[in-house]
């Protein structure tokens, strides 16, 4: 019954990780109230590359992409920021290896804080307006926090 139950779970949870990656960006795109977990998943995509996890990769990589074709955000910033924070400070982030939460955090923290600096710098160069700082970027923080956290 055990070994039953295993092998339909594993499907399940793959279908509803694929279902959230190809439909929660539209969703973003309708109701603006709902956060962009780009910490959330920059976090998968950097635990990706250090554990070896091609489908970690692959899930955050396909969500950056839909993300920014759905919001018409400048196209692979999320990944160029995702690589850049991985590159810059993830390794100085194994220095808290005793606090579990402190690592994603500061990961998730950080890679908000490049892709947000990153877009606002590219907002600047090419004098367009991608995003408006108001309440909701930092409820979209706030929510990326926590669910990192629970992650």
């Amino acid at each position: 019954m055990d070994t039953l139950y295993k092998s339909m779970q594993q499907p399940l949870i793959w279908v509803t990780i694929i279902l959230f990656v190809i439909f929660y960006p539209m969703f973003i795109s309708i109701y603006v109230f709902l956060p962009l977990l780009i910490g959330v998943m920059g976090y998968i995509l950097m635990l990706g590359i250090e554990k070896g996890k091609f489908l970690y990769i692959l899930v955050s990589v396909l969500y950056f992409i839909n993300l920014e074709v759905n919001l018409s955000l400048p196209f692979f910033l999320t990944i160029i920021s995702a690589l850049l924070v991985y590159v810059l400070f993830y390794q100085y982030l194994t220095h808290f290896r005793k606090c579990r939460i402190c690592k994603p955090i500061l990961s998730a923290l950080l890679l908000d804080a490049v892709y947000l600096g990153s877009l606002l710098s590219y907002d600047f160069i090419f004098q367009s307006h991608s995003i408006v700082l108001d309440n909701i970027l930092l409820y979209s923080l706030i929510v990326d926090l926590l669910v990192v956290v629970i992650l």
